[in-house]
């Protein structure tokens, strides 16, 4: 199906289009579900995260990219198909979640030598994104007790149900200083954004 300029990947800012094209995974057929999900809505922010994945059959390739707009979050993630022998397949999917639908959004840093924060002698180690929309809930069982320790009695289990659709989590280490610094003005945005 033929596109008018409207609504083709035109409308995407060039430095997005550039961080797709750099991945090297896809970037055609990334631009294009981005594109299609965005359609002529302005871009206000974005993320790319290209990342291994690892299952059973060996490592694959992952890229999600986000895109936040006036009124949505749009998610897109791409996918080598796994299931298919030849391997000359990629599964590509987008997922656009209104911004009242939005749960917490948790920005997490990890960081040494936290009493020198500010200077030079700090260091960002880890820092991850938590997003939720309630598509996907996690439930964390363990074993209850009363709380005396020589108590040798079954008291069952208790739970949480937390609702954690996406988690993206970078380092300098292994996804360079500036896509840290990307994740964390993505996710201030995107908490600013939330009401």
């Amino acid at each position: 199906m033929r596109r008018d300029a409207k609504t083709g990947p035109g409308q995407l800012p060039e430095s997005l289009l550039t961080q797709i094209n750099d991945c090297g995974f896809f970037p055609q057929l990334v631009t294009d579900s981005v594109a299609l999900t965005v359609g002529s809505e302005p871009v206000d922010a974005f993320l790319v995260h290209h990342e291994a994945t690892f299952a059973p059959e060996g490592i694959g390739r992952h890229l999600s990219v986000l895109v936040l707009t006036a009124t949505r979050l749009i998610v897109s993630h791409t996918d080598e198909h796994a299931d298919d022998p030849a391997g000359n397949t990629a599964i590509s999917s987008t997922e656009s979640v209104p911004l009242r639908l939005l749960g917490a959004i948790a920005l997490t840093r990890v960081v040494s030598k936290p009493e020198k924060f500010g200077s030079a002698g700090a260091e960002t180690v880890e820092t991850w994104l938590t997003l939720s929309w309630n598509t996907v809930r996690r439930i964390e069982i363990e074993p209850a007790s009363c709380g005396d320790p020589s108590c040798t009695a079954d008291h069952g289990f208790q739970g949480s149900d937390v609702a954690e659709d996406m988690v993206i989590r970078m380092s300098p280490v292994s996804d360079g200083a500036g896509n840290v610094a990307m994740l964390v003005a993505f996710g201030t945005a995107l908490q600013q954004r939330v009401r």
